[in-house]
């Protein structure tokens, strides 16, 4: 298999939670491949929780901290469509973790193939706990019966990572990379785009400045909402060190994060792509699109 294009969605306005003036996204990579078809990693908010977002995602999700703007043009399946290409071939979903804001999508694709770690399936499957019970909603995640891969402990070494798994289907180009923490199951996905490697981090960080500058740093509302969605603070904490050195040993790799908005308008930007679902023209201080998407260059300015 090898991956011809790399596009960057994104597929909802968090309006209750900002970064540096900004609104956080929830970023989706959509892989169009020579002979896999295309493949998603995460899904974001799907078509139907843009039509009932209460119902399916929870009132204190619409209503108190995410409040997501109502966009159902954000929805993959419609950037798909928009694309020109059929939401019919995405034949492969890789899950970094099974949010409800990572997965209010899936059902837009039935027939693709879902990836994810076995212990975030099971976790999901049990809800044991408040936060389980708020995170892992069992429609969107179950009514539709999808077609999961789960993967296990164990695997090989990538980049000082250790129970690095391929996806099965996908070769090499794909690795699922364990940043258990924020969930029991969480996963970064990394990606040979066949020009260099992407790492999709998933909700291991949600401020740049937290992995990719010296200072470590959050602003307080990511901070927040971090410690209070997350499961195993300790295993957080020590796989945000790793992602430092990985950072700071392998610049070349991109690594970008599920929800930070500078991130993404930089890899859109790269690639060519017009940005959604985000204001380019908000006002804020200059040097916050450097230092928010953590850009070593900007250390002079606001850290």
């Amino acid at each position: 298999m090898t991956i011809t294009r790399v596009r960057h969605l994104n597929t909802a306005s968090i309006q209750g939670i900002s970064v540096l003036g900004q609104h956080l996204v929830c970023h989706v990579l959509l892989l169009e491949t020579s002979d896999s078809g295309l493949v998603l990693v995460d899904t974001g908010l799907g078509r139907k929780d843009y039509l009932g977002m209460s119902e399916r995602l929870g009132w204190q999700f619409n209503r108190v901290y995410a409040r997501p703007a109502i966009d159902p043009s954000l929805a993959a399946v419609e950037q798909i469509r928009a694309l020109g290409l059929d939401p019919r071939d995405v034949r492969h979903i890789v899950q970094t973790h099974l949010d409800l804001d990572h997965v209010g999508g899936l059902a837009d694709f039935p027939d693709a193939l879902v990836h994810v770690h076995a212990t975030e399936l099971d976790a999901a499957h049990r809800r044991d706990g408040f936060r389980a019970r708020h995170r892992y909603r069992p429609t969107l995640l179950f009514e539709h019966n999808p077609k999961w891969r789960t993967y296990t402990h164990g695997g090989d070494s990538w980049m000082g990572f250790d129970a690095v798994r391929g996806v099965a289907g996908l070769g090499d180009d794909i690795l699922m990379v364990p940043l258990f923490g924020h969930t029991h199951g969480h996963c970064g996905i990394a990606v040979d785009t066949g020009d260099g490697w992407l790492l999709d981090a998933g909700d291991a960080y949600f401020d740049a400045r937290e992995v990719k500058l010296p200072v470590r740093k959050c602003g307080p509302g990511p901070g927040l909402f971090q410690l209070m969605v997350t499961t195993e603070r300790a295993k957080r904490r020590h796989n945000q060190d790793r992602l430092r050195a990985l950072h700071a040993e392998h610049p070349e790799v991109e690594m970008f994060c599920g929800h930070n908005p500078f991130e993404y308008l930089d890899l859109v930007h790269k690639a060519g792509d017009t940005p959604r679902g985000i204001s380019t023209t908000r006002r804020w201080r200059a040097e916050n699109r450097d230092v928010g998407s953590g850009r070593t260059a900007a250390l002079q300015g606001r850290r």
